[in-house]
């Protein structure tokens, strides 16, 4: 049984930003940072099989692939690593590339990359707050400057790049060939609304990721029996034993966190293990600051979902920045 407030770790990158506001507020050294790496508060605990990390971008990412868990078992590592963006900010003309523009064929694409096209041969999509990008393993992709990304990813550090805009990193062209789906890809993902506090952003056999809002001075008890994170946007919150404000996360397993939103309420992300939205995730409770009117037990908040549209529409497909 563990409820533990997550640590943050900050990460330097070429393509950072100096200031993390609101997210993050620690000094930074003159190191522009780039990635905020949600960590269990103490690293020798178990190891957990997602990362939730924040991204903030002052120039575009490299273009990239991840492989499936597969490949990754053929070249020794425990996942590959499928991902999903969720849009915290951006800047007006910020934009996130998925697939490619046509169809190629290996040694086409490998041309590309020699040659510098691949920049032009991405697809780019101008993208705003609140998008939902899903990334499955295999699907060729960047994000571009301008953006803060809660990103939510298998824990894997399995990236192949195939171009970085001159940064001499190291690319790995071979193994992203040989993993990439080399054609277009589906892009943005509709959000599907679970019950009145819950919003379904994607679900694939290696995780659920959802967005909750919950009504100010109300109480909720979150049932983490599965491994689960929580990152806050935005209000306040007593969760457990600690108060969280925006940028902070908490991580839970086997455990029940109880929740009491402040004056202005708590809207947050939730991931957790599992290929399906999970029915008893979240239930009201009674507030100490609510009369005891309707209140006097839990409740399980009403799906809206029927059975066969949990799901996204399309399929969850297996295919350092």
């Amino acid at each position: 049984m563990t409820i533990e407030h997550a640590r943050a770790h900050a990460l330097p990158k070429p393509w950072g930003v100096d200031d993390l506001r609101p997210w993050n507020s620690a000094i930074r050294d003159g190191n522009a940072i780039g990635e905020i790496w949600y960590e269990r508060a103490d690293k020798s605990l178990t190891e957990p099989s997602l990362l939730l990390k924040l991204l903030f971008t002052s120039q575009p990412l490299s273009i990239q692939v991840h492989p499936d868990d597969a490949f990754a078992h053929s070249i020794g590592l425990p996942r590959g690593k499928s991902e999903v963006w969720y849009v915290l900010s951006a800047a007006p003309e910020a934009k996130v590339a998925l697939g490619l523009k046509r169809r190629m064929t290996p040694p086409q694409l490998s041309a590309a990359v020699d040659d510098g096209s691949i920049a032009d041969l991405v697809e780019w999509h101008a993208v705003s707050p609140g998008d939902v990008i899903y990334v499955p393993a295999g699907t060729i992709h960047a994000i571009g400057a301008g953006l803060v990304i809660a990103e939510l990813q298998q824990r894997s550090d399995a990236t192949f790049r195939l171009f970085d805009y001159a940064r001499a990193r190291e690319l790995h062209v071979e193994r992203a060939i040989a993993v990439a789906n080399t054609g277009p890809a589906e892009f943005r993902i509709q959000p599907k609304p679970i019950s009145a506090e819950r919003t379904l952003l994607v679900s694939c056999p290696h995780f659920t990721f959802e967005k909750i809002n919950l009504p100010p001075n109300s109480g909720w008890r979150l049932e983490a029996n599965r491994e689960t994170w929580l990152l806050v946007l935005g209000g306040s919150a007593r969760a457990a034993t600690f108060d969280v404000v925006a940028g902070d996360a908490v991580f839970a397993q086997s455990d029940v966190v109880p929740i009491n939103t402040g004056a202005d309420g708590m809207a947050g992300l939730v991931a957790y293990a599992g290929d399906s939205p999970a029915s008893d995730l979240l239930r009201r409770a009674k507030h100490p600051g609510e009369n005891d009117a309707g209140q006097a037990k839990a409740i399980q908040a009403p799906s809206l979902l029927a059975p066969s549209e949990m799901l996204p529409a399309h399929a969850c497909m297996e295919t350092s920045r």
